[in-house]
């Protein structure tokens, strides 16, 4: 297994040769230059990611990080603690929404118990990676060690390695957590600058008195750990949790592997941040699939320079959007590897000027 520091140093920026090849065999497919949009521009980001002209994907796989936070006991989620392994103990038995939409788009899942407060049972699609059972309050103080934090990222580089070993070209990210979005939202205002109540939301739906509270527990957790911005290990560490940690260090992992990240939502976008954090370039390999009705999710997205695929006013996490992303990514892919060319259909191609 490569450390976070071995991990890191194996992030390359994209095969340019390759996207070049890519544009030219796009421009040259049976359609009106550019006509397929954001697909030709996602076919050749694959390319470049990949390092082939024309890619072709296999394997689809969400790696969906579980974990409780100490900050639930502050009230600042409509629901309390113990439904994460309650969760946990549903996508086991296949019963929530990842489960639903992962059999639908043919998207394998793997769970992770990255710090559920909770002993769960043996399941073949349960990996045990616990740090902790659960994070400390980060209304008292900070969530986690800097140690802890590194092993959060680097059991997750594993994940990864994993995945791709057992053929996933496609990883995306997943969540389950009480309390998870408030975390996130300081992890989010710590990196970004941006205040606590404008990346606060509602999470799984609190009131608006509640939403009052959460926000100002994000900001309390804020100015008592101080978290520093360009320190993403310290923002980790102070503010965040096991399972925003375990998907970083999935992403670094993927993109370190060559692969596709493909971004869930608000909890996933924390993840994200952080990774960015200690490698700038792993942005080149997030494809981001959906925008969440949290706020702060675009603020994340327009931080990191990323555009969603879709827009359903989804805020569910667990990975959700992610295989729904995988859709989009697949079909580019496919138009490009299996669209014929003007020479191979024998159309004539667009007329230029002056003909």
């Amino acid at each position: 297994m490569a450390t976070l520091e071995e991990t890191v140093k194996l992030i390359a920026g994209l095969d340019e040769a390759a996207m070049a090849a890519a544009r030219c065999r796009q421009d040259e497919l049976t359609k009106p230059l550019g006509s397929l949009g954001r697909l030709e521009d996602i076919s050749v980001q694959l390319a470049g990611i990949f390092g082939q002209p024309v890619p072709v994907l296999r394997g689809r796989k969400i790696i969906l990080a579980a974990a409780d936070h100490g900050v639930a006991a502050e009230g600042v989620s409509a629901y309390p603690q113990e439904v994460t392994a309650q969760m946990v103990l549903n996508f086991l038995q296949g019963g929530a929404a990842i489960n639903v939409l992962a059999r639908y788009t043919g998207a394998a899942v793997v769970v992770v118990d990255a710090g559920v407060a909770a002993k769960l049972p043996p399941h073949q699609a349960l990996r045990s990676a616990k740090i902790g059972w659960g994070t400390a309050n980060i209304a008292r103080g900070p969530a986690m060690s800097r140690e802890q934090a590194v092993q959060a990222l680097e059991n997750g580089i594993i994940m990864a390695e994993e995945a791709v070993n057992e053929g996933a070209d496609l990883i995306g990210t997943g969540d389950m957590g009480i309390a998870n979005t408030t975390s996130s939202s300081a992890v989010i205002a710590a990196i970004t600058g941006e205040a606590a109540e404008l990346v606060t939301g509602r999470g799984a739906g609190v009131s608006d008195e509640g939403l009052k509270l959460k926000a100002e527990v994000v900001g309390l957790a804020l100015a008592l750990n101080r978290p520093v911005a360009d320190d993403a290990l310290d923002v980790l560490a102070k503010v965040g949790g096991f399972e925003i940690g375990v998907l970083a260090g999935v992403i670094l992992g993927t993109a370190a592997r060559r692969r596709v990240v493909v971004l869930d939502g608000f909890i996933s976008g924390a993840a994200a941040l952080i990774a960015h954090g200690l490698c700038r370039q792993v942005r080149d390999y997030c494809l981001a699939s959906h925008l969440s009705a949290e706020p702060g999710h675009r603020v994340t997205l327009d931080y990191l320079g990323l555009r969603p695929l879709l827009d359903l006013e989804m805020r569910l996490g667990e990975g959700s959007g992610a295989v729904l992303g995988m859709v989009v990514i697949e079909a580019a892919a496919r138009c490009l590897a299996e669209m014929a060319t003007f020479a191979d259909a024998g159309v004539s191609e667009k007329k230029t000027d002056g003909d």
